[in-house]
């Protein structure tokens, strides 16, 4: 990733971006934070948030017109956070003198004329950057019309406490000067940059064009005049309604861009968000209930401190989120889009992945898009997962073991065992070619062989076969090469049999092939049989209701869904609606290879899902079926309604699939495909394969989740009998063997069983086991 791709998917997450209430605030005031400390009672931390930003709080906490009110998102749900009464009751607990700590004194020195609030506000920030500061004043006190604000809002011990600041940095004040034109040339000639209260210095002359209400012309982003070095600001109560704040931003805007000047950079970059803003945080207001405003007993005297802290309650501290409250992935790594951008960023280019959290993290991601569907702006979690994913080979640190299992199953789908290409018996030519899917093959293989010989009978101009897999795990890995290679296969199968549409049970082959075959015009087996009518006898009395799976591959095919859903209603099943269904379902831990780069999660992300609903599933993906059937979930697959058992047996409970039984289901579908056309063949069993094995139902869930194959153990024990080279427990009599086939150890402890063997336990590692003669 580089640095302006970095950049570029920062900016689409919106969770650090400042709330509403923040945005509109001209001095941009954290009252977010700030009343997150009031509703703990935090009342000094709650005053140093408001003294980060404010340049006098005592005084501004009194008299702020608090514009931030009006975009409380609590507005729209009980009335807006009292924020201004709030921050009043804050500045009026505290007590002591702020403590301020200046930067070391720099040579640059600056006059102030006026003493009004923008006046002193941009004197006080400077002098904070350290530069020598000159205040010019008329009266003979700061403050200006400060003083003439009713006692009852703002006293006048705290305006002359507050203030007193200046005495503190040592600022020299010059009170009780005639700001005239002679003053004015003489400081513009004297000082390195001189800034103007316009408040103060209104109807004087000294020769500066003048705006529509007599006060000098600046540029209203910067504070610049006309004049070099010359900055102005203030005067808001001459331009409409009063406002505090305003009056202080404009002091702060031309303190800034004095210091600008004196650092010799650009005036204007970066200040478009200067003052009030719109805020680009989405916060939902789902779930919170509306609560009115707390109206204080004593209106004069305000919030008693009860009061306050029961109306601070009511903030629902904004934020985004919604991607991390729907993603269980995004949960468990406890940060939200923009983080994971950065901390990719950081792992590619320091840590070159050597961070095994960074690695996890990189290939848990399901790829499902529920994320990118959410997010206002469309931050996509899958593209950005799946590009580090290719980095990472390109880099040669993806470690090996987390899509290893998963592209040596696809290698098997595209080998001799199951790859296979056909035209329908007894034609030469084929309009359609069915592609069931390897998994769907392995899941369900009777009701694959149903559901091609109905299509045989249904369409017309022959209905030929493809038995392969998509490549969606080689994509999923970041494989290019594979996927590449997968792609090419079935495009060549397709130009063989004459460039016939495609036809699919599986949503996420109907995804690849319309992405990256669209040549093919893939249709979903659901929207022919639901224009081709469903098999006879089929409407029969209303069965139970269910929740319908929506596969996440489906989440932006919804002519694909609906047609599920009118077939169901054909079916006379009736469909309860899981909350996240149609664009919104989440993935059921198989997608992106989750359940092999993070099995833990991948079974969180299957239990948290089968939670919704107490009914029944019904998926049409059949890594959903599985998977849900693996976790306890009663789940049938639709193709099992369409093309039922003839012994009546209930989908739902049918059993979870091994990977051993899928490979072997993909086997049998070959075979079964073959035997229709008439070329059975006559399958070679290895010596391995003959021989007598029981692995009870405990043993062999536990090793299907570690993804240990029959095979694997087979060949284990065949070694170790055949080599003698096992080891013997004293206690229990059982046998130890191991094999290394490859890149990984299989372990396995077995006893004799009559004829054949029974297995205790296997497990698996990708430590090489050396010292031991072969």
């Amino acid at each position: 990733m580089e640095k302006n791709e970095l950049i570029a998917w920062e900016s689409k997450c919106i969770q650090e971006e400042p709330p509403g209430c923040t945005s509109a605030c001209p001095l941009h005031v954290d009252a977010r934070l700030f009343l997150k400390e009031v509703r703990k009672g935090g009342w000094d931390a709650a005053y140093k948030v408001l003294s980060k930003t404010m340049p006098f709080p005592g005084i501004l906490g009194r008299i702020c017109d608090h514009p931030c009110e009006a975009k409380c998102k609590r507005g729209q749900a009980g009335g807006p956070i009292a924020i201004g009464a709030l921050e009043k009751i804050c500045v009026e607990r505290h007590a002591g003198k702020r403590r301020v700590q200046p930067l070391p004194r720099k040579s640059q020195r600056i006059a102030v004329i006026g003493g009004g609030l923008a006046g002193v506000t941009a004197a006080l920030d400077l002098l904070k950057k350290g530069f020598t500061i000159s205040v010019f004043v008329a009266e003979n006190r700061l403050g200006g019309f400060l003083w003439d604000l009713p006692e009852e809002l703002l006293p006048r011990e705290v305006i002359s406490e507050e203030l007193s600041v200046f005495e503190t940095l040592m600022a020299d004040i010059r009170l009780g000067t005639a700001l005239d034109k002679a003053l004015f040339d003489q400081v513009c000639e004297e000082y390195d940059a001189v800034i103007l209260d316009r408040d103060s210095v209104r109807g004087i002359d000294i020769s500066m064009k003048l705006d529509d209400h007599g006060l000098i012309a600046i540029d209203p982003a910067t504070g610049a005049t006309e004049k070099e070095g010359l900055f102005a600001g203030g005067g808001t109560r001459f331009r409409g309604a009063f406002s505090p704040v305003l009056e202080t931003l404009e002091g702060r805007k031309p303190a800034l861009s004095v210091e600008r000047l004196m650092q010799k950079v650009g005036l204007g970059f970066g200040r478009e968000n200067e003052g009030p803003c719109e805020s680009r945080l989405f916060t939902s207001l789902e779930g919170i209930d509306p609560l009115p405003r707390v109206v204080p007993v004593d209106a004069v005297q305000g919030y008693t401190e009860e009061e306050a802290l029961t109306e601070a309650q009511r903030c629902i501290q904004c934020e985004c989120m919604e991607c991390v409250k729907k993603c269980l992935f995004m949960e468990r790594f406890k940060a939200y889009p923009k983080k994971y951008a950065r901390e990719i960023f950081n792992n590619e280019r320091i840590l070159l992945g050597a961070a095994h959290q960074y690695n996890v993290f990189t290939n848990s991601c399901s790829a499902c898009g529920l994320c990118e569907t959410i997010c206002p702006n469309d931050f996509s979690m899958a593209d950005m997962c799946l590009e580090a994913r290719r980095t990472m080979l390109k880099q040669k640190i993806m470690p090996s073991s987390f899509h290893e299992f998963a592209l040596d199953d696809m290698a098997f789908s595209n080998g001799e065992p199951f790859d296979l290409c056909r035209h329908e018996p007894g034609k030469t030519e084929s309009s359609w070619l069915y592609f069931p899917s390897c998994q769907l093959c392995g899941s369900a293989p009777g009701e694959v062989l149903s559901s091609y010989r109905y299509l045989r009978e249904k369409l017309d101009g022959g209905v030929g076969v493809l038995l392969r897999c998509c490549g969606a795990p080689a994509f999923w890995a970041g494989r290019d090469d594979l996927f590449g290679e997968a792609l090419d296969g079935i495009r060549a199968s397709w130009t063989e049999m004459g460039k016939p549409r495609i036809v699919t049970a599986c949503p996420t082959c109907l995804n690849i092939f319309r992405e990256h075959l669209p040549e093919t015009t893939p249709v979903s087996l659901w929207e022919v049989m639901l224009e081709a009518g469903i098999p006879e006898g089929l409407n029969g009395a209303m069965k139970s209701t269910v929740s319908v799976v929506d596969p996440c591959a489906t989440r932006h095919d919804p002519v694909g869904q609906k047609s599920v859903r009118k077939l169901l209603h054909l079916l006379n099943i009736e469909v309860e609606e899981l909350p996240l269904s149609g664009e919104m379902p989440e993935c059921c831990g198989y997608g992106g290879l989750m359940y092999n780069g993070n099995p833990t999660l991948a079974r969180d992300v299957v239990e948290h899902r089968k939670a919704a609903s107490e009914n029944d599933y019904l998926a049409y993906c059949a890594m959903c079926r599985d998977n849900f059937a693996f976790a306890g979930k009663r789940v049938s697959h639709l193709i099992e309604h369409l093309f039922p058992v003839a012994d009546g047996t209930d989908p739902a409970a049918r059993n979870w699939i091994s990977w051993s039984d899928r490979r072997a289901n993909r086997v049998r579908v070959k075979e079964m495909v073959l035997s229709d056309l008439g070329e059975k063949k006559e399958q070679q069993m290895r010596e391995y394969e003959k021989m007598a094995l029981t692995i009870p139902p405990e043993v062999r869930k536990k090793i299907d989740a570690q993804r240990i194959l029959e095979e694997d153990i087979r060949k284990v024990i065949f070694e170790a009998e055949t080599s003698g080279r096992k080891m013997k427990s004293r206690e229990s009599g059982s046998y130890m063997a191991y094999l290394q086939p490859a890149n990984v150890t299989f372990w396995v402890e077995y006893i004799p069983a009559g004829d054949g063997f029974s297995v205790l336990n296997a497990y698996c590692h990708r430590m090489k086991i050396v010292g031991i003669d072969k």
